[in-house]
């Protein structure tokens, strides 16, 4: 599995926001997109690409959109 690869499929759950802007970097709760419901679409996206069951208390615990990776690559 790559970051980058990630990444798109993580912007990819937002309508609104620019794909260009979500990095490796970007903390994505401070998103203005981001709500319980895109939470909802990336715990989906990561079951439905990566075979990963990601819980509420992953999210919570991840800043950035490399620590929501790092948890899916660690599983």
């Amino acid at each position: 599995m790559k970051i980058k690869e990630f990444i798109e499929n993580f912007a990819d759950q937002f309508d609104d926001t620019d794909a260009s802007e979500i990095t490796a970097t970007t903390v994505f709760k401070d998103l203005d997109e981001w709500s319980s419901l895109t939470a909802l679409s990336i715990i989906a996206m990561v079951d439905e690409e990566y075979d990963v069951t990601l819980k509420g208390d992953d999210i919570r615990n991840a800043d950035t959109v490399e620590d929501l990776f790092n948890i899916v690559a660690s599983r």
